[in-house]
């Protein structure tokens, strides 16, 4: 008997069906894993095209998205895929890249609010238009029996799409009067629900009027107001919950001279964790072992890394450049000094939240007065002609034509007009207040490093070196991926220099490069390994083994527009402040450079956060301009903040509004734009306060019906729309 040909044994159907089940275990249990990658370079389609193509040709990649928005890479992988790679294939390409914790970050999918909102702004057009086209028949002089069937017809379409489209205004209104207050959106729920009540009873005694395309108008208004607003900011995140995911997820412990890699949670204060060369620090410590430089830039400012060796004390979030290092942790998790800088970030965001919007303000004084006006109209009509239906009509009549929807459109049609003519400036505004805080600045403080200057170091003094001098710099500095050594390589090969032949060139960690020419040791690095005596200014020094050493010296390049945005604020009467965690001779010098007179140097996190909580403390309105998880906390506390687009996840989120380009200078015209703004919002304000006092006396007088109060109310809300768009 043939194999093909064998019997086999009979099972049950769950029998059968488990080899399968284990396989889809198995299946599972390989799921791809989603890595998340902060690349704060990305500001355009082609960066997006660019960065996913990158990490699709990466083997063990399935699938790679970017969310331009948040400046972030979501990566489907093979479990064996590292961050790592993937950071050192976007860094190939010329992007910066860190890795964030995909488990903190909880919702960066899908906008599901502002899809809600479309969806319920759609519904409550499509209905309106419909029981419109049912009472052009009723106002055509359909009667009796067709009238009435009409207006059960457009009970039928009014009743669900109101319920389902009105949504958001019943739950807030709920919400307020739970807590004992008004809001705007009370008097507009009352309106709502007095026109369906109104229309249902008219309906009921076969009434000649009923108002349910006026109650439908009202929800699509006001939707329309809402998603607006909703429009102007960008999607909101925590950041802290960045500064949280900006935490290394993984280290890698030495247990018994063995290496094993491990969640970082799962370190304690004593462990010995080693730290490669481009990694981040997973916990604050004290190096134990080997030496290379810090990158403190992101969380001090410090523009040139700082020599590391044993003893030297390290904070998470640091990155290491050259050499490894192993760490000795004191301080994990909750402990560490960047989880005490988001603490730090998240007091600033929920005092910021305190600010009272020209909305909120107006609500407060709008909400009980509409009330109260409704309330006596009923009561004056029902005592007059002791006829309940008439004052209910009356009253609905009030409550529609003074129904808040101009006001309710008055902010949104002013940001939504002012936020489109920033974002064809470069400035993406995020936060619905933001144009109102920063029409109130009158003082600016400005970070340096990232900010003010480009974050990278330029050559100043190429012509000071011979071709033979450039020569050797550039074949030490090409073997080195120090941050002076890739700026010297950019001058040099910018200048058409070509690299000397040298033999032995070999990386010292914490010191420089060095090689042989013609047998003769060569070097490139500090002053003290060189034996040069060192500089105030930012330098690197090339020995050729005879005569002194020579300096490298270098500058921070300044931003575009840096000066000009400077020049215009200081011309509109702003006071200008430089605050930095970089060294005081650089910081002088560039605020002598830019003429600004107040600098503050070596301000750490918590100190750039306090001077800013002491100008508020003054009554200063502070706009703060920064990009590094050093300026985090003082985003978050000031009045308004601004961040360049390049910025790190956290800083970006924790401001208010995005520079998307690299120019500096349209932040003095925001300023403008924002008090134009504010002044229009102030207008509109009145428009629908001298429309109040018009139609108002009309509607209590018993001259307007429900169906005019509603028309009145939408001739107010465009007027106010059609200001609003001057702005643009």
């Amino acid at each position: 008997m043939t194999a093909a040909m064998r019997p086999t044994i009979s099972a049950c159907p769950a029998c059968d069906a488990a080899p399968a089940a284990e396989a889809l275990a198995e299946r599972a249990a390989q799921k791809e894993a989603q890595l998340a990658l902060s690349v704060p370079g990305v500001h355009c389609a082609l960066c997006i095209t660019t960065v996913e193509d990158a990490l699709t040709r990466h083997p063990g990649v399935r699938s790679a998205r970017v969310n331009l928005t948040l400046k972030r890479a979501t990566v489907e992988a093979a479990p064996e895929v590292e961050a790592d790679a993937l950071v050192g294939v976007l860094e190939g390409i010329g992007y910066e890249a860190h890795e964030l914790d995909a488990g903190t970050l909880s919702a960066t999918q899908t906008d599901k609010a502002g899809r809600d909102l479309l969806m319920r702004l759609a519904v409550a057009g499509f209905a309106t238009m419909n029981v419109m086209l049912l009472s052009i028949s009723v106002w055509s002089g359909a009667e009796a029996a067709t009238r009435d069937m009409f207006h059960w017809i457009s009970a039928a379409i009014a009743l669900p799409t109101i319920v389902f489209s009105g949504r958001p205004f019943f739950v807030s209104a709920w919400g307020a009067l739970k807590h004992r207050r008004l809001n705007m959106d009370v008097p507009i729920v009352l309106a709502i629900v007095l026109a369906l009540a109104t229309s249902l009873w008219e309906t009921s005694l076969s009434g000649e009027y009923a108002y349910f395309d006026a109650a439908l108008a009202l929800v699509f208004f006001l939707l329309a107001g809402r998603y607006l607003d909703y429009r102007t900011r960008a999607v909101a995140r925590s950041a802290a919950e960045e500064l949280a995911a900006l935490e290394v997820p993984r280290a890698v412990r030495l247990r018994d001279g063995a290496e094993e890699t491990v969640q970082v949670s799962a370190l304690v204060a004593g462990d010995l964790v080693l730290v490669r060369p481009g990694g981040r620090m997973p916990v604050d410590g004290e190096i134990v072992e080997g030496q290379s430089e810090l990158d403190r830039s992101l969380l001090t400012g410090e523009t040139v890394p700082v020599f590391a060796g044993p003893g030297l004390g390290v904070s998470a979030g640091e990155v290491n450049l050259t050499g490894p290092l192993v760490v000795r942790a004191t301080a994990v998790g909750e402990e560490t000094s960047l989880h005490r800088m988001a603490d730090l970030v998240a007091i600033a965001e929920s005092g910021r939240s305190n600010y009272t919007s020209l909305a909120d303000k107006a609500a407060r004084l709008y909400a009980p007065g509409v009330h109260i006006l409704s309330a006596l109209s009923f009561v004056g009509w029902y005592l007059y002609t002791w006829d309940m239906r008439t004052a209910l009509n009356i009253a609905a009549a009030v409550l529609i034509i003074t129904c808040p929807c101009a006001l309710g459109l008055a902010v949104p049609a002013v940001t939504t007009a002012a936020s489109g003519r920033l974002f064809r400036k470069g400035m993406l505004i995020k936060h619905a207040t933001a144009l109102e805080r920063l029409a109130q600045v009158d003082v600016v403080v400005f970070d340096k490093t990232g900010t003010l200057t480009a974050g990278t170091p330029d050559l100043i003094n190429l012509e000071d070196f011979s071709p033979e001098e450039l020569s050797v710099a550039l074949a030490l500095a090409q073997g080195s991926s120090h941050p002076l050594s890739q700026a010297l390589s950019a001058a040099a090969q910018g200048a058409g220099v070509r690299p000397a032949a040298l033999s032995g060139i070999e990386e010292v960690p914490g010191y420089g490069t060095q090689g042989r020419l013609d047998g003769a040791l060569v070097r490139l690095g500090r002053a003290s390994w060189v034996g040069a005596a060192p500089l105030a200014q930012t330098a690197a020094f090339l020995s050729l083994g005879e005569g002194a050493p020579r300096a490298f010296r270098f500058a921070d390049s300044l931003r575009p527009g840096a000066e000009a945005a400077v020049a215009a604020l200081k011309a509109d009467g702003k006071d200008v402040l430089l605050m930095s965690g970089d060294t005081a001779g650089a910081v002088e010098a560039l605020a002598g450079r830019l003429g600004i007179t107040h600098w503050v140097a070596e301000a750490l996190p918590e100190d750039k956060a306090a001077k800013v909580q002491a100008l508020a403390d003054e009554g200063r309105h502070v706009l703060m301009v920064g990009d590094g998880l050093n300026d985090t906390a003082a985003l978050a506390s000031a009045h308004v903040s601004i961040s360049p687009a390049s910025a790190l996840d956290a800083a970006r989120v924790a401001s208010d509004i995005v520079l998307l380009g690299g120019d500096l200078e349209p932040i003095a015209e925001a300023l403008s734009t924002a008090r134009s703004a504010t002044k229009r919002i102030r207008e509109n304000f009145r428009i629908a306060t001298v429309y109040n006092i018009v139609a108002v006396p009309l509607a209590v007088a018993g001259l307007a019906t429900p169906l005019i109060a509603a028309l009145a109310m939408s001739l107010s809300s465009i007027t106010v729309s059609l200001n609003a768009l001057r702005l643009r």
